[in-house]
């Protein structure tokens, strides 16, 4: 297999008993792993996208210094992603069953969709605080210059977003939004800070909640913005203005009909709504097996095609679409970074076996942005087509007029 696959960079394989192999250009700068054990090289060829990342969890593949797993991580997937180039189960049977699998796991009724929020967010904030910049934004940050800080694109994100919501100083003065989705509430808290608009944010994560409540007294703008432990599905009233950042992708297919009906539902009939969500660059497919089991149950990664018929159905009209290319992979990098700065910090909260497990769900989300199908969509969707400009001018103009308001902070982690 890794004869076929490695062309571009080389690999040297350890097998447990020190038997080497190479593959791959020999002139390169080679990336080193080890087998630990017998078992261990076989677990991962049986069906690598799965095997691979509880090997390197597991301890029994080793990555040797001075590279790590996203060294190996990005080499295997670079040369996966090219022309020719296959990674996945080898038995059809396995393929077929992989994928209706994939599929029921999409159908995300309540209570299930609540368990599988809670698996992934209700982490420890201590554990978030270790990688995330200082907003605690966990979703792509908006690079205008990939030299960047991680604090100043997530800052130049809000913006961009603030700016498609068309949200004008001065004249927000009773205006309703609802935050689908809304994290650790920085969001919200943004677009109030810079507009005064009242905000309405609804998650499943019990500990993001209240963190985000914590925040709002703590600014003293809880009168005005407020969290709520709640399905968007349950949520009442009207809304001038909807934002859905990175939360779609825990909707599942079957239930994108069912959520636009419903947003369509809470919107004003001269409303915005913009949806951020991570986005395939090819036709509909089904989540990798290791991403549902270890790190986000019932999650799907939308293709364009999905999202927009499922708007068509539901009386959308949709004004402006955006392809956000390399964004989160930087994003992805930085995150990776500063996990790897606070191994002993994780592995005290949990054990190291988890912090293996979340470089690995890095690294290879980072790849999966950098050299395979994903990317960022930003959607921007209306009932009333007057209710944007004729032209789309007013987004960079008053993005630019945001980001130059607000002065980056510094990581509060940062390690001079």
């Amino acid at each position: 297999m890794l004869r076929a696959l490695v062309r571009d960079g080389q690999l040297v394989v350890t097998d447990h008993d020190g038997t080497v192999y190479r593959y791959g250009d020999a002139a390169a700068d080679p990336v080193r792993i080890r087998f630990t054990d017998k078992g261990a090289a076989f677990h991962v060829a049986r069906d690598p996208r799965v095997g691979a990342g509880e090997a390197y969890m597991d301890g029994r593949l080793v990555v040797e210094p001075p590279h790590d797993i996203r060294d190996m991580v990005l080499l295997v997937m670079r040369n996966a992603n090219r022309p020719g180039g296959k990674l996945g189960p080898p038995s059809r049977l396995r393929r077929a069953v992989d994928w209706a699998v994939a599929k029921a796991d999409q159908i995300n009724l309540r209570a299930k969709a609540s368990t599988n929020v809670t698996h992934h967010y209700d982490l420890t904030r201590q554990f978030y605080e270790l990688f995330l910049d200082e907003d605690r934004q966990y979703t792509m940050a908006y690079f205008r210059d990939p030299a960047n800080s991680l604090e100043r694109a997530q800052l130049d994100k809000q913006a961009l977003i603030a700016a498609k919501l068309r949200l004008v100083p001065g004249q927000c003065e009773g205006m309703r939004m609802l935050d689908i989705g809304c994290g650790w509430g920085g969001l919200g808290l943004y677009l109030h800070r810079h507009f005064g608009i009242e905000v309405l944010g609804v998650s499943l994560a019990p500990d993001q909640v209240r963190f985000a409540n914590e925040r709002a007294e703590a600014a003293g703008v809880a009168d005005k913005v407020k969290f709520q432990l709640i399905d968007y599905r349950d949520v009442t009233g009207q809304f001038d203005r909807i934002t859905s950042v990175g939360m779609i992708e825990h909707v599942g297919a079957p239930h994108f009909g069912e959520y636009f009906a419903k947003t369509n539902e809470l919107l004003a009939d001269d409303g915005i709504m913009l949806t951020h969500t991570i986005g395939r660059t090819g036709p509909p497919g089904t989540t990798d097996k290791w991403t549902r089991k270890y790190i986000f149950p019932g999650g799907y990664i939308p293709a364009m095609s999905e999202l927009v018929a499922a708007l068509e159905r539901t009386r959308w009209e949709i004004a402006d679409i955006e392809v956000l290319r390399y964004h989160y992979a930087h994003t992805l990098a930085e995150w990776y970074a500063r996990t790897c700065q606070h191994e002993a910090e994780i592995t005290a909260l949990y054990d190291a076996r988890l912090f293996r497990m979340w470089q690995f769900y890095l690294a290879g989300a980072e790849q999966s942005f950098r050299s395979g199908g994903m990317v960022n969509f930003h959607i921007q969707s209306v009932k009333r087509r007057s209710a944007v400009p004729m032209t789309r001018d007013y987004i960079s103009a008053e993005a630019a007029r945001l980001s130059a308001l607000d002065e980056a902070p510094k990581w509060h982690l940062a390690r001079d």
